[in-house]
């Protein structure tokens, strides 16, 4: 419902916009799809590369790495997956909810869902080329890092 309802106060401004000034909404737009353009080969190679991930990993494997007794290991395990996966939100949220139903610990889940949302080593490529190697690989440090911090905390957190 968040989603329609983002589509239709873009749809409002981008009407306000055109009956304001025409010109340059058709300028605007016409850059935009040309942004896209330019951006559509690598996003079709990271959903390629999303896909062949998700047929190596299945539930059954995620759960079992990422068991409630599986440690430290298991923080890890699930902080890498979360790394180099790249799922939606709205796909990501359910499947870290069934993953807890069916054995998983909080601490891991935790890392792989803030890993999966922060972190972007399949998407490392088309964030070097927008901005630059070294602010992509800091900007990916500082995520992972901050992955595991709020991990601990959701375990900490859960625990108590």
């Amino acid at each position: 419902m968040d989603t329609l309802l983002l589509y239709l106060v873009t749809a409002i401004c981008l009407l306000w916009s055109y009956l304001k000034n025409r010109e340059k909404t058709r300028t605007a737009m016409k850059k935009a799809f040309k942004a896209f353009e330019n951006i559509l080969p690598q996003f079709l190679v990271v959903f390629l590369l999303v896909a062949m991930g998700m047929a190596v990993l299945d539930t059954e494997t995620i759960s079992l790495v990422l068991g409630k007794n599986s440690g430290v290991f298991g923080v890890l395990a699930a902080s890498l997956i979360g790394s180099i996966t790249l799922i939606p939100g709205f796909v990501a949220f359910p499947a870290a909810a069934a993953l807890l139903q069916g054995g998983a610990g909080a601490t891991q889940i935790a890392a792989f869902i803030s890993s999966l949302m922060m972190v972007g080593v399949v998407t490392l490529p088309l964030e070097i080329q927008f901005f630059g190697k070294r602010a992509a690989f800091l900007r990916n440090l500082l995520a992972y890092v901050f992955s595991l911090i709020a991990a601990v905390f959701v375990g900490w957190a859960v625990s108590l």
